[in-house]
């Protein structure tokens, strides 16, 4: 195999995040995300976020992020309002309805939840024998690579606070996110109550940040964090690679890089007249190929199979903060010699 497009966080870490862990491997830190690389990490990102008054807590992964602010956050008889695409429901074997709270699911247009169907979900919900929505979960960017530009979240959230809901963004990728969209980081105080800043999948070895902005979703998380399983006794080793990566804006270059390289290859793969399922702008994309030409592929390169179709297989490639300029050439100088 000459390379593997299947995911983001194939490769270990940047350097510079592994070079930070290496200077501190003989270091002595207090733990439970209670040391001072935790809290140099949360000034760095406070401070990029112009918000003083937010409280972040570290995790190593998306899911136990998602189980914690969600079962922290709703009431028992309460649900989790998601796209049918996202990846609470898709990619999280059950994760949310373990803690006793409904998935309910809406189609959405191009991976994205819009306010009409939140609204007619409301209405759907009338009374006291159906789970009531308490939440609306989205990705930024989103599990097919599209992204909600500023008005669409700010449409979002007005109307989650005009009836009662929680808007809770899930950031497993916002470095790429944000790098493809008219949100600033410093915006994102102002759109929703609650998001994670995701790291492995954007050059960590593992970590995401968890950032409450709505002060009534404050009290007692650290409580829920270790009642969840997901307070981690090592929490400096999430904190240093957020202070790394905060320090010199290598998260936010990160995504970038990996975003040019992946509309590289979607303006490649235009030009050889190989269709894509989607027109993202991040670093996930879905070409289309025959049935024989994915097979073919397969003996070469590593990617998802994402949608098949009836004499056709939708298929992703993703890029990372470690894919060069090089392979992808390469990948579309091999998938020239196959459609030829």
């Amino acid at each position: 195999m000459k390379y593997s497009f299947k995911n983001d966080y194939s490769e270990l870490c940047h350097p510079e995040l592994l070079d930070a862990l290496q200077k501190a491997s003989n270091e002595q830190n207090a733990g439970y995300g209670l040391d001072k690389h935790s809290d140099a990490a949360k000034n760095l990102i406070k401070e990029k976020l112009e918000c003083d008054q937010c409280d972040i807590h570290f995790v190593t992964g998306g899911t136990q992020a998602n189980a914690s602010v969600i079962s922290h956050i709703l009431r028992p008889y309460e649900a989790v309002l998601s796209c049918s695409t996202g990846h609470i429901n898709v990619h999280e074997t059950g994760a949310i309805e373990a803690t006793g709270h409904k998935v309910y699911t809406l189609p959405g247009i191009d991976g994205k939840l819009t306010v009409a169907e939140i609204e007619a979900a409301l209405k759907y919900h009338q009374d006291e024998h159906m789970v009531k929505i308490g939440m609306v979960y989205i990705s930024q960017s989103t599990e097919i690579g599209t992204v909600y530009n500023k008005a669409e979240l700010k449409a979002l959230y007005d109307f989650c606070k005009e009836n009662h809901l929680y808007l809770y963004i899930d950031g497993a990728r916002l470095s790429s996110g944000l790098a493809a969209s008219d949100v600033d980081f410093n915006q994102l105080k102002d759109l929703c109550d609650v998001m994670y800043i995701g790291g492995t999948k954007i050059g960590m070895l593992s970590g995401e940040a968890i950032v409450f902005f709505n002060d009534q979703l404050k009290s007692y998380f650290r409580y829920h964090i270790k009642n969840k399983g997901a307070m981690l006794a090592k929490g400096y080793v999430v904190g240093i690679q957020f202070e790394a990566a905060f320090k010199d804006d290598l998260y936010f270059k990160m995504g970038r890089h990996e975003n040019e390289l992946a509309g590289f290859l979607s303006n490649e793969l235009k030009e050889l007249g190989i269709p894509l399922l989607s027109e993202s702008p991040t670093n996930q994309i879905f070409p289309i190929f025959s049935k024989e030409q994915v097979k073919k592929l397969q003996e070469l390169y590593a990617f998802e199979i994402w949608e098949p179709m009836e004499d056709k297989i939708a298929i992703r490639f993703v890029t990372s903060w470690a894919t060069t300029k090089e392979v992808c050439i390469e990948l579309i100088e091999d998938i020239k010699a196959l459609i030829q």
